[in-house]
């Protein structure tokens, strides 16, 4: 039987990316994203959904057994980044981007994770941010670091907690990478954010993703794809 891979954000950039790949890994796709376009493969279940809402990512994980019967993967890539002072963030910033970076990490992973353990194993990755671990004074972003910070503490959470079961929880925990959400008049300045002096680009992400898959023995990992960010300037 196919595997089947769940990947929220899909509609363009790392999540489209995805989608491609795991489809040339000969697995079934669901799909999901707010602004998710019909798809003509038979083997791609495309579903537009705002996972911030509640209950829609419980939705999201019924639609996908009802269509394969079962989910192998989850890559939890839907997210958004609100870069501004801490002191000027809005009450309707901090419900976006929790909706988002928590809720929806919470309806799909719980109903998924279930799945998982009943079908004897699967494997969940999460999309962070390196500035987690090493913030930057000209990126204010105290909204990511929280939501984030908390996907990255529950990655190793679940790992220990779900190990026995077969089931695997790692992180990709990014740079800034070349993708739409970025203006193109923006990508000189944020590659210099980089020690490497470059931005990212989707297929070294979707490489890194693809490497947590292949490899059953790497669970518990925040694995950083940040052009050597996060081990200094």
């Amino acid at each position: 039987m196919s595997k089947v891979a769940v990947v929220t954000g899909a509609s363009q950039g790392i999540g489209a990316g995805l989608v491609t790949a795991y489809r040339k890994l000969g697995h079934r796709v669901v799909a999901v994203s707010r602004s998710m376009p019909e798809s003509d493969d038979p083997e791609v279940l495309a579903i537009r959904a705002d996972l911030s809402e509640a209950g829609r990512g419980v939705e999201v994980v019924e639609q996908a057994l009802a269509r394969f019967g079962r989910i192998d993967t989850l890559v939890n890539n839907a997210g958004i980044f609100v870069a501004k002072p801490f002191t000027e963030y809005t009450a309707e910033d901090y419900d976006a981007v929790t909706g988002i970076n928590l809720r929806a990490f919470f309806d799909v992973s719980r109903g998924a994770v279930a799945a998982m353990v009943e079908q004897g194993g699967g494997h969940v990755v999460t999309v962070s941010t390196t500035l987690v671990d090493h913030a930057l004074a000209a990126v204010p972003s105290a909204l990511a670091s929280l939501t984030k910070g908390g996907l990255n503490a529950v990655t190793k959470a679940l790992a220990i907690e779900y190990a026995a079961r077969n089931v695997r929880v790692n992180s990709v925990a990014l740079g800034i990478i070349r993708t739409p959400m970025h203006a193109p008049e923006t990508y000189d300045y944020l590659a210099g954010l980089h020690p490497v002096g470059r931005l990212g680009e989707i297929d070294e992400v979707v490489d890194a993703i693809l490497f947590l898959e292949h490899n059953r023995f790497v669970t518990g990992e925040i694995l950083h794809v940040d052009g050597g960010q996060s081990a200094g300037h």
